[in-house]
């Protein structure tokens, strides 16, 4: 297919064999199946487009996660704890699309939900007031902890932090901004600010000024950063965090670090900001992270499962004090799609199949199980494996070489189950499958893992 120029040497747009590539795309989007020559056809195109007109890159990095030329395999339909090809072939999601299926693949409650919004109203008017955000925004206030009250609704989690460092901004004077190293919040210009890997900031230098990195888990530096903050007149306006560092490398903070940040915060006049982004929605075994170590923020930042694995959604919640800034003006930040119909439609029916099947504690049961069977098949294989930790459905298997660890989630693949390195701490592979995982699933994910450890070399 190629695009033929006009008489004045512009391209001329939707030419016959355009309109024809679109019929038959749409022609397979229809179809429950495809034969064995159309997923060939599909594979193709798919290779070629991401080489041609995408970006050649993800070929080459999902080398790093198949071998043997798999680097083709494309996906094609999902369900439950799972995703197939488009030749047919089942895998066990245990990356979770970086945590986006906290309910699972297509859940049908949620889909139901968002089918049903769509057959009466996709997208709202942005003029006149839209019931689902504020019965949202309602559930939100009764399930986040503390006196978290109000919601702004984005459709990511880069949106949310973005929306969290003008809240606060908005909330004072103050410009400086404590986050830690290893830290990921996100890749837009502000959230990348607070994400600590070198080689995700060196190109888009200088970022947004006043942000400072501490070590995760250092209150003695952290207590230090304040104080030097303060006497330089540069007063601490916020600490960013994630509770659980996810791409850091499934980071637990040690116990009492969060709290002693809260602390800090309130003898300061500094806020608290967590980026729950990835362990919000259960993934820790409680809806939020937060409640396991009885701390409070005053903002509350969202996304990822919050959709239902359906809709991208995001949402920030805050406390009123911090929030009151927008009353005046609720146009000084804002967003097209933030908080549209079919989004909250998801959120509010994900919430609802997280509270009605309990599955914030099942992930605390699964995840103590997988955590051990993983580690006992791990035995005598130090050599390879540096560490196994997690928390919930949040488990991260830490090797000695990276090298090792690619091997390891390219095994996996090769049997079935789909993990991925996290992005900051390239030694790690993560284990975040829906939390609807049975434990037949985990026997087989640990099962591939014992089978691979043993054949790959140290």
């Amino acid at each position: 297919m190629t695009k033929p120029a006009d008489r004045s040497g512009q391209q001329a747009s939707a030419p016959d064999d355009v309109r024809e590539y679109i019929k038959r795309v749409l022609n397979l989007i229809e179809k429950k199946e495809v034969s064995e020559e159309e997923a060939a056809w599909i594979t193709k195109e798919t290779v070629e487009g991401f080489r041609d007109y995408v970006n050649p890159g993800f070929l080459e990095y999902r080398k790093t996660v198949t071998k043997d030329g798999q680097y083709a395999a494309v996906e094609w339909s999902d369900s439950g704890s799972c995703f197939q090809d488009v030749n047919g072939k089942s895998y066990i999601d245990c990356l979770g699309g970086f945590g986006i299926y906290n309910v699972g693949h297509r859940n049908p409650k949620v889909l139901k939900a968002v089918l049903d919004q769509l057959n009466r109203q996709a997208l709202h008017s942005q003029d006149l007031l839209d019931p689902l955000r504020a019965m949202l925004a309602k559930i939100l206030e009764r399930i986040t902890p503390g006196d978290l009250k109000y919601s702004f609704f984005t459709n990511s989690g880069t949106e949310s932090v973005e929306a969290a460092l003008k809240l606060v901004r908005m909330y004072s004077e103050r410009t400086t901004i404590l986050a830690a190293t290893r830290a990921f919040h996100g890749k837009s210009l502000g959230s990348l600010s607070g994400t600590a890997k070198g080689m995700f900031r060196r190109p888009f230098q200088p970022l947004l000024q006043g942000f400072r990195h501490v070590p995760f888990g250092d209150i003695d530096m952290m207590r230090a950063t304040f104080a030097v903050c303060a006497e330089t007149a540069d007063d601490v306006a916020a600490v960013l965090l994630e509770p659980v560092q996810g791409e850091g490398g499934i980071i637990l903070p040690p116990p009492d670090y969060l709290r002693q940040v809260r602390e800090l915060c309130d003898e300061y006049g500094a806020l608290l900001v967590f980026d729950e982004v990835q362990t919000g929605m259960g993934r820790t075994g409680k809806m939020f992270a937060s409640e396991i170590y009885g701390v409070v923020p005053d903002i509350l930042c969202l996304a990822k499962a919050f959709g239902g694995g359906i809709i991208p959604a995001g949402v920030v919640v805050a406390k009123e004090k911090v929030f009151r800034n927008l009353f005046g003006n609720p146009f000084m930040h804002t967003t097209t799609f933030g908080g549209n119909p079919l989004a909250c439609a998801a959120a509010i029916a994900t919430i609802d199949v997280l509270l009605e099947e309990r599955l914030p504690e099942r992930a605390a049961k699964a995840g103590s199980y997988f955590l051990e069977q993983l580690r006992e098949a791990a035995r005598g294989q130090e050599d390879k494996i540096l560490d196994i930790r997690g928390i919930g459905l949040m488990i991260g298997i830490e090797f000695h070489r990276d090298e090792v660890g690619y091997e390891a989630a390219k095994g996996m693949f090769d049997n079935g189950v789909l993990v991925a390195g996290t992005l900051i701490n390239s030694k790690t592979i993560r284990i975040e499958p829906p939390l609807t995982i049975t434990k037949e699933e985990i026997d087989q994910v640990v099962a591939a893992f014992r089978k691979v450890v043993q054949q790959i070399e140290a």
